[in-house]
């Protein structure tokens, strides 16, 4: 069955091997930084490659395949509204065979059909020296399908969890590769136009490899006719869009309303993706509508009658993401009926923020462990300082905070003031979670003393923490509004947690932890006092341990 995803698989391998190609010739090309006879060199060894029959036979089977297939994603869109970098693509994609023409007329078909030198030596002197303007044109074509490439290339990388780290050296590599093979390209042409000086050397030349006015006239009329089909074939796919979207009309449309009460009415057929592009409202969608990335997921409200089911590739990302029932992908989901669409996801979030928001930040209830610090007496340790000094000091206490966090295994939800509140086993269970808030309370433990010994010349009494963990039911998922979007848990649990840190000062101890937290760790904290209290907010009471010191759960 010819499923979207086969045929993004398939556009991906045949652009593939076209893309191998382009940078071969481009190395090619940069060799003239040395010598037209390097340039050579490299092109008698992969002449032998794609030459061959085999080679010839995946060569141009990936371009009329990637034509054929980029032909029919174009007839597949019911919007060409779509971002800038798609949109580049797309153009590039269109404009490259009508490029491709003129080059292949002047090499390959010269050299099959009229025995001519195919040479780098002949090729520089009838591109650089005796026709430019031709020359000009081998290299915008070369460009364009680096630039069409490079573009594809990034929009299948960027989900990869290495891609951010490696995405500024492949940047560099995609500008340096056609610089260079521009430069080589200019360098090679230079020292052929020097040979060219010579009368007779350029006679020779041209005796020996010109073709017949006849013989130019007709690569001239196949040019022609490679670029009039390929015309043909984007205005028949433009004409057949036109028919479908009356045949559309006269099927019906519906209409998708977003959460500032926008109404759009599209055709059927559309994703909600496309009608977002279509409407110009901001849609996050980091794999370019492939359904891969999962960022322009939506909860959709609507009758079941207007919700297509579930395709396979669509349940297999939504199943990764634990998503409730009512979250579709709005790239994937072609209604049938009137639905309200809310998007999950900013639409500036990156693909590097699309690895962080993963299962449970479209707002789900989860068991958690919740902890949170305070520095005691800060506000007289500060007003003695100048602001400078604060903010490092806070900065040093944040980063030694910061790490023991999250080197037991939790995240950091905010800094509050001088306080802290941190999350563990959001990605895990509630047992794996209250053994990381009690591992990080500990370490947060020690290494506020090792802080206090690297600032005592600047702190007249030892920095003191208060620390409070607790565990239950909490809401998570994105909050805020703007740049200030974040994952945070609101919850019962959330408040008495804080609560709890709070009554660390009045106990005069580091650290209160819930027995609810002992037990889901499997913790044995008998050895500490058992305190049986009522927490503002909570009808039950709750028991309590009560701890001098976070280090002293290490012991």
């Amino acid at each position: 069955m010819l499923t979207p995803q086969r045929i993004n698989k398939a556009r991906l391998s045949s652009g593939l091997v076209l893309f191998t190609y382009v940078t071969i010739h481009l190395i090619n090309h940069s060799l003239g930084l040395i010598s037209v006879a390097a340039m050579q060199a490299m092109l008698d060894v992969v002449e032998n490659i794609w030459e061959s029959i085999p080679g010839t036979i995946v060569l141009y089977g990936a371009f009329l395949l990637h034509i054929a297939l980029a032909l029919f994603a174009l007839y597949r869109r019911r919007a060409l509204r779509m971002p800038g970098p798609e949109a580049a693509q797309l153009c590039l994609g269109f404009l490259i065979p009508f490029l491709l023409a003129q080059h292949l007329a002047a090499t390959r078909l010269l050299y099959s059909l009229y025995d001519g030198d195919d040479t780098y030596r002949a090729e520089l002197l009838r591109l650089y020296t005796l026709a430019p303007s031709r020359g000009m044109l081998q290299l915008i074509l070369l460009v364009a399908a680096w630039i069409h490439g490079s573009i594809g290339l990034n929009y299948s990388l960027r989900l990869r969890s290495w891609y951010p780290t490696l995405k500024p050296l492949l940047f560099a590599v995609a500008v340096l590769i056609p610089i260079l093979a521009i430069l080589g390209f200019v360098e090679g042409g230079r020292e052929i136009a020097e040979l060219a000086r010579d009368p007779d050397w350029l006679s020779r030349q041209l005796a020996h490899h010109a073709i017949t006015p006849q013989a130019q006239a007709h690569l001239d009329r196949l040019r022609d006719w490679m670029r009039g089909t390929m015309t043909v074939l984007i205005l028949l796919v433009l004409a057949l869009r036109l028919i479908r979207r009356q045949w559309e009309r006269r099927r019906g449309t519906f209409r998708v309303t977003y959460p500032d009460g926008r109404r759009i009415e599209a055709l059927n057929g559309m994703s909600v993706l496309e009608v977002s592009r279509l409407a110009r409202i901001p849609h996050a969608s980091v794999c370019g509508g492939r359904g891969r990335c999962s960022t322009c997921r939506i909860r959709v409200v609507g009758p079941a009658s207007a919700l297509p089911d579930l395709s396979d590739a669509e349940m297999k990302v939504l199943h990764r993401l634990s998503a409730p029932p009512n979250v579709r992908l709005a790239c994937q989901l072609r209604p049938t009926g009137d639905i309200a669409a809310t998007p999950l996801l900013p639409p500036t979030i990156a693909a590097s923020d699309k690895l962080v928001r993963s299962t449970h930040m479209t707002g789900s209830e989860r068991e958690i462990a919740i902890l949170f610090a305070d520095i005691r007496a800060f506000t007289e340790l500060a007003e003695h300082k100048l602001p400078y000094d604060v903010v490092f000091l806070l900065n040093r206490y944040f980063e030694e905070m910061g790490r023991a966090i999250e080197g037991a295994g939790g995240q950091v939800d905010k800094f509050i003031g001088d306080g802290i509140m941190a999350l563990f086993g959001v990605e895990s269970s509630i047992e794996e979670g209250c053994r990381a808030a009690l591992a990080a309370a500990a370490a947060m433990s020690e290494r506020l003393v090792h802080l206090n010994q690297m600032l005592s010349a600047d702190l007249a009494r030892p920095l003191r923490i208060g620390i409070g963990i607790h565990a239950g039911p909490t809401i998570i998922g994105e909050m805020g509004f703007g740049r200030t979007v974040s994952v945070t848990a609101i919850g019962d649990a959330v408040n008495t947690a804080s609560r709890l840190e709070a009554m660390t000062k009045e106990a005069g101890v580091e650290l209160i932890v819930s027995e609810i937290v002992a037990r889901h760790a499997a913790t044995d904290l008998d050895r500490f006092p058992a305190l049986e209290i009522m927490v503002r907010g909570r009808a039950q009471p709750l028991t309590i341990r009560s701890i001098p010191l976070g280090s002293d759960l290490a012991q």
